[in-house]
């Protein structure tokens, strides 16, 4: 088989509503070649709030396929929109397109994960190839169906000092290792942006808290912290996946601090976590700590995760060249590059799948 790069358009619909991530890459699925463009598209209010009404929805319960077939299609329009629109601005031509929606219900104890994105009905609109869906093969071999995002740091790390760790903090945090001779592990860690952006939402009307200036504000009640530490998730070894909802029953523990308290002891939450399974569940301490997602964004998290990890090199993703607010996107448009040529995109040692596993959904564009 002859593998050659390809114009790959990632769409990353984002849990945390931060926004529509896509970005263009020209990749072979072994290497990123090329970053030739991203973007990120807010959500129109009416459908984020169309999204929340879904929630942790199961298909086979009641009448909840036909409302999430319903919902499903009109994000799919708007993901369909947004493709167009990115294309006409940057005049490629686009090979193939991965979409990894908004996840509505991801447990993979009951084997069972939910992303929207009808790969059918966008590849029929814009007329290009489409893959969705990267998780579904994983999860019903057994795997934890999470994360799918570990081959794609393997690849960005080839020429770093190794050990090294990516921190992928998005609506919860994955975390990938990769060793001194090529070893990956990876696995989620804890809970990420979510988890503070459930409180700012409930207690500040905001999405996020911007810039982490809430949390920057307030005091981190440490005995709150070490008490939310004590969740089972973290006594797991991996591979691990933080289901939805895994971590909301915490959120009570915040009830009673001022707004700043509980943003910067959320905060606080999701930095310790990292850190915890950094020092407690890796082959061996990495040498540098790259910090990824939209998590990189809010400074106080940056500044919390640093103090916690002393003696490590801590850095954000974008001092490394490589972007913050579209990496998931980006992620989305390497690992379609290998479903095109049947390259695994999970392993044993990320997910616990028995093998590595190709995955995703292909969609002609001539359906």
């Amino acid at each position: 088989m002859i593998i050659k790069g390809l114009n790959c358009l990632g769409l990353m619909g984002s849990s945390t509503f931060g926004g529509v991530e896509i970005a263009l890459v020209y990749t072979d699925g072994l290497d990123i070649m090329e970053r030739k463009k991203s973007v990120t598209y807010p959500y129109p209010d009416d459908i984020k709030e169309k999204i929340r009404s879904i929630w942790g929805l199961k298909r086979d319960e009641g009448d909840n396929e036909k409302i999430l077939q319903e919902v499903d299609l009109e994000v799919s329009e708007f993901y369909v929109k947004l493709i167009n629109d990115f294309i006409s601005e940057c005049g490629e031509t686009i090979d193939v397109i991965g979409i990894e929606g908004i996840t509505l219900l991801h447990n993979p104890n009951i084997k069972y994960t939910y992303q929207l994105g009808n790969g059918r009905y966008i590849a029929s609109k814009t007329k290009i190839k489409t893959i969705t869906h990267f998780r579904n093969a994983d999860i019903a071999s057994g795997g934890q169906g999470t994360p799918i995002s570990s081959i794609y740091f393997s690849s960005i790390a080839s020429d770093e000092i190794k050990p090294i760790a990516y921190i992928n903090i998005s609506g919860k945090t994955s975390l990938t290792w990769i060793g001194s001779f090529g070893e990956m592990v990876g696995f989620d860690c804890g809970p990420g942006d979510n988890f503070i952006n459930n409180w700012t939402s409930k207690h500040a009307h905001q999405d996020n808290d911007y810039n982490g200036r809430l949390g920057a504000l307030g005091k981190v009640h440490e005995k709150i912290v070490n008490s939310l530490m004590h969740h089972k998730f973290f006594a797991k070894f991996p591979p691990k996946s933080a289901y939805t909802g895994i971590f909301s029953d915490k959120a009570e523990h915040l009830e009673g601090l001022s707004l700043e308290d509980g943003a910067a002891t959320a905060t606080a939450f999701v930095a310790e976590a990292i850190c915890y399974s950094i020092c407690l569940y890796l082959p061996e301490l990495p040498q540098k700590v790259v910090i990824c997602g939209k998590g990189a964004n809010n400074p106080t998290l940056i500044r919390f995760i640093r103090q916690r990890l002393p003696s490590f090199d801590v850095v954000v993703s974008r001092d490394e060249g490589i972007p913050i607010d579209t990496i998931n996107a980006e992620i989305c448009a390497f690992l379609s590059a290998r479903t095109v040529y049947s390259l695994p995109i999970t392993f044993p040692s990320t997910t616990g799948v028995p093998f590595p596993m190709s995955g995703g959904e292909i969609y002609e564009k001539d359906i």
